[in-house]
């Protein structure tokens, strides 16, 4: 490794004559070296080292690299606006980055979450110095990969960003006020106001705030147009870059990972290389809530990225390129599975089976895999929004991760259905589809489906969840719910268990059974909603993989 240089702050200026500041790491030898861009709006001395090395680190790997604040954010000039700048910003940062003195020309990308954003943003321009990139935890389609899954609204997470944005925004105003009414709101989440979707603190202290405009653009003919301008979906077509796209099992924005990586692997002439592990958006270790996958889910990604970079900035002859393209963490094994490809599983059914009291007796619902022996039974979720049911855990709430979540599926307006005990070990990779027959007295109904699986002591430990909302609750038909990709085996003699119900507050907007905009929906408002479960007409398909061991 090479010893480094002192940070040195620089700067650029956009087209529309807008400063940029950045922090640059150099090696302290002689010699030209590739760039290492990343542009975030955290304030550059962050560098995401939440999740990452720090810069030093790349640098003394060979390579300049330059940690800047994206427009508005941090010393950079101009006013953030989320995401709007962001092609024409990065292309300009590219090409302001390849000509720096000692740049060989050569310029890669890497960070998560924002600062995944902005790299696949850049590559829109395509600018030519610009040879790869290494997106993270990104949204594909800003709609349905980030402020929304299944038509629900994602309140904590969106909630949360906003109030950590626009307090920073206070922060550089120094807005003494706003500072504090928007901290102390970060610091314990505003989820009871008048409308609980809408704060009241957001209104009076961040105007400019992208949340005011999620929040009112639920996706119709109106709305698509907004988030059809947003999304890097609509604009990434053209764009070929070898990418290393990095995920994680309990990551809120795994779907626009996923989406991204399929997108390209399916048409580009470059290697794509996808990595996803048991990881949460924050952090990327061994431990994710209650769950420990040992050490094979330490991260590896610096390394990675430091092999990714040497093969496509300084043409080294890595050996990566002769490595699967596909490596997935195997949580309950707690080892890595490699492919060619995002793997083909098959789809093996249980059906819901039930004596009709599977809110109110464990041993009621049940998963099984014969569907003769099934008999003609309901359910019923009753929905009260003075009590809703929480969220714990899974990939939407915060903290995300593995929960313990017996005292949630105990209660009576969630149904459960649990299956005997496995003959043998059930290896699970890809997207679990639930399939249910159900009803509601309002309109507007919300489903929740947890799969978990349950220990032979009792223990429930979430696996992966999903979300949707619907608009035609009154009318009896089969509701499809895609969960969150998994990839786990689950071990001889644990039970799988679904848990339904009709909230899973706050990770998503509770609904209010009103009919309303979200944003307009008042907690006072809110209506009890009952749902009718055809338990009979319902079952779960699992994505079952053959492991070779």
């Amino acid at each position: 490794m090479f010893p480094i240089l002192p940070k040195q702050t620089a700067c650029t200026y956009t087209r529309d004559g807008v400063r940029l500041d950045a922090d640059v790491y150099r090696p302290d030898v002689k010699g030209d070296f590739p760039v290492l861009l990343m542009r975030q709006p955290y304030g550059r001395n962050i560098a995401s080292t939440v999740v990452y090395a720090h810069p030093s680190w790349y640098a003394a790997h060979g390579y300049i690299v330059v940690i800047q604040d994206v427009r508005g954010r941090g010393t950079s000039e101009g006013a953030f606006q989320l995401f709007a700048h962001e092609i024409a910003d990065g292309e300009d940062s590219v090409n302001w980055a390849a000509n720096l003195p000692g740049s060989n020309g050569n310029v890669g990308m890497y960070g998560f979450s924002y600062q995944g954003m902005t790299q696949i943003y850049a590559a829109i321009a395509k600018p030519p110095a610009l040879k790869t990139i290494c997106p993270a935890m990104i949204g594909y389609d800003l709609y349905s990969d980030w402020a929304y899954e299944g038509n629900a609204f994602c309140l904590q997470t969106n909630l949360a960003w906003a109030l950590q944005l626009a307090t920073e925004t206070a922060r550089l105003g120094k807005n003494d006020k706003a500072y504090g009414a928007l901290s102390a709101a970060a610091r314990n989440l505003p989820l009871h106001d008048e409308t609980p979707n809408y704060p009241e603190v957001l209104k009076l202290f961040a105007p400019e705030s992208y949340y005011h405009d999620w929040i009112k653009y639920p996706q119709n003919t109106q709305a698509d147009n907004y988030w059809q301008k947003l999304s890097p979906k609509t604009y990434l077509q053209n764009v070929d870059l070898p990418m290393f796209h990095i995920g994680g099992w309990f990551d809120t924005y795994l779907r626009g990972t996923l989406n991204l990586y399929q997108n390209m692997a399916s048409r580009s002439q470059f290697h794509q290389q996808l990595l996803v592990a048991p990881w949460a958006h924050i952090p990327w270790g061994r431990k994710v809530g209650a769950g420990d996958f040992g050490v094979n889910a330490i991260s590896p990604v610096d390394k990675m990225q430091i092999s990714w970079f040497n093969q496509f900035l300084k043409g080294e002859n890595t050996g990566l390129l002769d490595l699967a393209p596909v490596w997935l963490f195997e949580m309950g094994s707690n080892i890595w599975h490699n492919y060619s490809s995002l793997p083909k599983a098959f789809q093996k059914s249980y059906f819901l089976s039930s004596t009709g009291l599977a809110g109110i007796c464990e041993d009621s619902g049940s998963l099984l895999e014969n569907p003769e022996s099934i008999a003609n039974t309901f359910d019923v979720i009753v929905h009260d929004p003075w009590r809703p049911v929480p969220s714990l855990g899974g990939h939407a709430g915060i903290p995300a991760g593995v929960f313990e979540r017996s005292h949630i599926d105990i209660r009576a307006d969630v149904l459960t259905y649990t299956s005997e005990p496995l003959e043998q070990d059930l290896h699970l990779t890809g997207s679990i589809i639930v399939e249910i027959s159900c009803f509601a007295d309002k309109p507007s109904f919300d489903l929740s489906a947890i799969f978990s699986e349950v220990k032979p002591d009792g223990q429930v430990y979430n696996v992966t969840q999903g979300y949707r909302n619907y608009q035609d609750g009154m009318n009896e038909s089969t509701r499809k719910i895609e969960l969150q990709p998994t990839c786990i085996r689950i071990a001889q003699g644990n039970c799988l268990r679904l848990s339904l119900s009709a909230a899973c507050f706050p990770a998503y907007a509770m609904n209010a059974g009103t009919e309303e905009d979200i944003s307009q929906q008042k907690l006072m408002n809110s209506e009890i909603i009952t749902i009718t479960v055809n338990s009979s007409n319902s079952r779960i398909l699992l994505p079952v993989v053959a492991i070779t061991e």
